[in-house]
């Protein structure tokens, strides 16, 4: 029986991911405009944020109300790169770039220089090398949260406080963004971004080069992360989400995989802030609200948090009905409630998610229906082993 389930869901499974890729790699570009393959390149970033969530609250069992947080920081870090390397910063009159905003907000006869145009200014001289930002949008999310993770289940802290936590974090990062205004641009954000360039190759959002620069990294951190929970420690991992003490009982260091899992997941929300940026090109602090963070456990809960393909889809579907509804005149009063109405409709009656319909669906198929017998014949003739001590061979 067991070989009978593994291998209709995985068939079924490894065609899913098949169909996937293919569309988002080969069809997608075929047929999409430059505009549509711009706004799909941007739901391809929320299907990441949808693995994120997957990875830490469906395999891990941590729900984290802060993923935003991890992705805003993402965000702002290759978004100050490409701020520095846009029009209104090299046209401010000084030998470096400086943010057009910063000159707003600079003090009467203040130098207009980077390093000093403002107190804290001098944190923008590193962001003049792109490569430095790119490298920091991964880097800051996942050293943080390594640290905060470690802080966290060292304590052996978990549930609804974990999120309680993350959801204070993510508040107060988000404030001192708004606050530190001569720095960040506060509510403002940071617009009139650069293009990535790579090798001298401008990035236009709307290029289907850049389609691709935001695809490929997709699919792969998808592919990464299904990889991640089939190995040894994914096991272990979802051992530890369904018996945390029996874990540790046989001698597993809960802590270490939990943090390990946390992290991961936070490098791919800081992968995915990045790459909204260069197709965006713009990073605000709405992306530290707590709404935003809540509608990513609501796609990861419509997919089906227990599937990482599953959340990926779900991001996206969830993302090009809010837009088809906010865009459509009969229904641009009620998007909302139409989203929130799904959200409830799928939690009462699939509260597996779509993942878990289509893995209903793949049992209930004919052949899966016809074989059975046959593998529980199988079963049945086979040779029982006693359980007698075996002797030594001679």
């Amino acid at each position: 029986m067991f070989r009978h389930a593994l291998t209709r869901q995985g068939i079924a499974e490894f065609i899913a991911y098949g169909v996937f890729i293919a569309v988002v790699l080969l069809v997608l570009p075929a047929v999409m405009d430059e505009f549509w393959l711009n706004r799909f390149a941007k739901y391809l970033v929320y299907g990441m944020l949808g693995v994120a969530i997957a990875l830490s609250w469906g395999y891990a069992g941590i729900l984290n109300l802060g993923q935003g947080l991890f992705f805003g920081l993402g965000a702002y870090m290759v978004a100050m790169s490409l701020k520095l390397q846009s029009y209104t910063s090299l046209q401010q009159g000084s030998d470096t770039p400086v943010p057009d905003f910063m000159l707003w907000n600079a003090e009467p006869g203040a130098p207009t220089d980077l390093c000093c145009i403002s107190d804290a200014s001098f944190l923008w001289l590193p962001f003049q090398a792109q490569w430095f930002g790119v490298v920091m949008a991964i880097v800051v999310p996942t050293v943080l949260a390594a640290g905060v993770g470690f802080a966290i289940f060292r304590l052996r802290i978990s549930g609804v406080y974990v999120a309680i936590i993350m959801l204070a974090l993510v508040l107060l990062v988000r404030l001192l963004i708004i606050d530190f205004q001569p720095v960040t641009n506060g509510f403002n954000g940071l617009t009139d971004l650069g293009w990535l360039t790579i090798n001298g190759f401008e990035f236009d959002p709307y290029l289907v080069e850049t389609y691709y620069l935001i695809a490929v990294p997709a699919v792969l951190a998808l592919l990464g992360a299904r990889w991640l929970v089939a190995t040894r420690a994914g096991l272990i991992l979802q051992a530890i989400r369904d018996d945390t003490n029996r874990a540790r009982y046989l001698g597993f260091n809960v802590a270490a995989y939990q943090v390990f899992f946390f992290t991961v997941s936070a490098a791919i929300a800081g992968l995915a802030g990045m790459l909204y940026v260069i197709t965006a090109e713009f990073a605000s602090p709405t992306f530290m609200d707590l709404a935003f963070s809540i509608s990513m456990v609501v796609w990861a809960a419509v997919g089906g948090r227990n599937s990482l393909l599953g959340a990926c889809i779900g991001a996206i579907l969830i993302n090009t009905i809010e837009a088809t509804a906010s865009e459509t005149e009969l229904l641009q009063e009620s998007w909302k409630a139409i989203i929130g109405l799904t959200f409830v409709l799928v939690v009462l009656f699939l509260p597996r998610g779509l993942a878990g319909l289509t893995r209903d669906l793949v049992d209930w198929l004919p052949i899966g229906k016809a074989r059975r017998p046959a593998d529980e014949t199988e079963a049945a003739t086979e040779p029982r082993h006693s359980h007698s001590p075996a002797t030594p061979a001679e």
